[in-house]
């Protein structure tokens, strides 16, 4: 069974990257919904401040409040632009870690298998082993018995 041990190892080690790529794939998936509330966040803002300005602009406002309002919203919406490519950004991530991931489980998937063909190999060889010494002993043994059944006048 030695030449297991490699495949065994093997094994542990694809293991051990399919988790890793895992909790790469969890993180990668956290950043992604963490930007989604952040753009929540600021569209909902974005969203009251107008309707707020909605409200208040029905009275006498001065031309110097309504130019700093619209800086503010221009600002407001460049940084939602902004937040849409970090969402972006993370989306590809997100793809690119699924990948790595699935490539990971299918190289596992056919180390183990190979690891079982091999089990399964070494089984037969030592079952074969195990029939050669007993069928070697069982004709030892013939050979070595005087025969028995000779007709005893």
């Amino acid at each position: 069974m030695t030449g297991i041990g490699g495949w065994t190892v093997a094994v542990e080690l694809a293991t051990r990257k399919r988790d890793e790529a895992g909790q790469a794939l969890a993180q990668v998936l956290r950043r992604h919904d963490h930007a989604l509330q952040q753009l929540d966040q600021l569209s909902s803002y974005a969203a009251d401040t107008q309707g707020r300005w909605s409200v208040s602009a029905q009275t006498h406002t001065s031309p110097q409040i309504v130019g700093h309002y619209y800086q503010f919203m221009a600002r407001l919406d460049q940084t939602i632009e902004l937040q849409q490519g970090v969402i972006d950004e993370a989306h590809r991530q997100c793809l690119a870690a699924r990948k790595v991931l699935m490539e990971a489980e299918v190289y596992l998937a056919s180390l183990q298998r190979l690891l079982e063909k091999r089990r399964q190999e070494y089984a037969r060889l030592a079952a074969r082993r195990e029939q050669k010494q007993t069928d070697e002993f069982a004709s030892r043994r013939r050979t070595a018995a005087p025969d028995t059944r000779q007709d005893k006048p």
